[in-house]
């Protein structure tokens, strides 16, 4: 008896004959989502650098951005590497701050997240430094470092 009223009320209802919404509307403000944190960040100084770089290659050939990675080298073992880019790359982050662009090879990815580049100029040298809170060490002259291996057990 039950049974039959329920199937009743639902032939009766429109709505609930063609099924349930998926969702509930809501009019009024949109709730902002959050916003994905980039890979990595880029200082004002490093943008412009990357920006006027850019701006100088694009005089040979259409580059869009600067690929950043890592390579196996150097005392610490790894040492960052910076190469011209005319298209994103399968798997690549693509990180644009300040205006300007910057993919990160996935090889890279886990080792450079967190990291802040930027650019300074003294005296004697200009260059791209890498603030990275993933490294454990760095050698001498601070062109290679180290990222500790982390076991399943020292994660937990």
């Amino acid at each position: 008896m039950m049974l039959r009223m329920l199937a009743s009320q639902l032939k009766n209802a429109p709505s609930l004959a063609r099924g349930m919404a998926a969702g509930r509307v809501i009019v009024g403000k949109e709730r902002s989502r959050p916003t994905s944190k980039a890979v990595m960040q880029l200082t004002e100084s490093a943008a412009k650098r990357i920006s006027e770089l850019l701006a100088k290659r694009r005089e040979h050939e259409p580059v869009t951005a600067v690929r950043v990675g890592i390579k196996s080298r150097g005392c610490n073992g790894l040492s960052y590497t910076m190469n011209y880019a005319t298209e994103k790359q399968k798997l690549e982050e693509e990180v644009v701050q300040h205006g300007a662009t910057v993919y990160v090879a996935p090889k890279a990815l886990m080792h450079i997240i967190g990291t802040t580049m930027d650019y300074v100029e003294d005296d004697l040298a200009s260059e791209f430094v890498f603030h990275n809170p993933n490294a454990d060490a760095s050698c001498g002259c601070g062109e290679s470092f180290t990222v500790q291996q982390r076991t399943a057990a020292a994660a937990s």
